[in-house]
């Protein structure tokens, strides 16, 4: 690490590369599959929460993942999405060379902000499961 007798512009640049670092350490262990015991998930997807005025929306990257084998739920004030990434039926007697995409049971919990929500939506588009909750009276809590 740079000294901090250094002058900003060095110390600066080191914090930069070491956070770029960090971030790609991240990155790589995004989908990193976790060792399977009994009836835990085996794999972990990453979310996003964003906040509007009127609405909470979590997208949730879960690639070739059947919609009809996801769970959404929410559970005390978390967000919980659910379910099994299983290889497509055409590929399953196929010769396989690199497997980097997570297969298996699945299981993420989100805490949301605080609120109250009502409706609860879900859709999903090119590998994103998007739960949309609209907020309604005053905050939960």
């Amino acid at each position: 690490m740079v000294g901090m007798s250094d002058s900003p512009e060095r110390w600066m640049w080191a914090e930069a590369i070491e956070m770029l670092a960090r971030a790609d350490r991240l990155h790589r262990q995004m989908f990193q599959p976790r060792r399977a015991t009994g009836r835990l998930p085996t794999w972990e997807p990453p979310a996003d929460v964003l906040e509007t005025e009127h609405e909470v929306l979590i997208v949730v990257a879960l690639p070739g993942v059947d919609p009809d084998r996801m769970r959404v739920a929410i559970e005390g004030a978390d967000l919980v999405v659910a379910g099994t990434s299983v290889l497509p039926v055409q590929l399953q007697d196929t010769v396989i060379h690199r497997l980097e995409l997570p297969r298996g049971h699945f299981e993420r919990r989100i805490q949301l902000p605080p609120g109250r929500y009502g409706q609860v939506e879900r859709a999903t588009a090119h590998g994103f499961l998007v739960v949309t909750l609209t907020k309604t009276g005053a905050p939960r809590g």
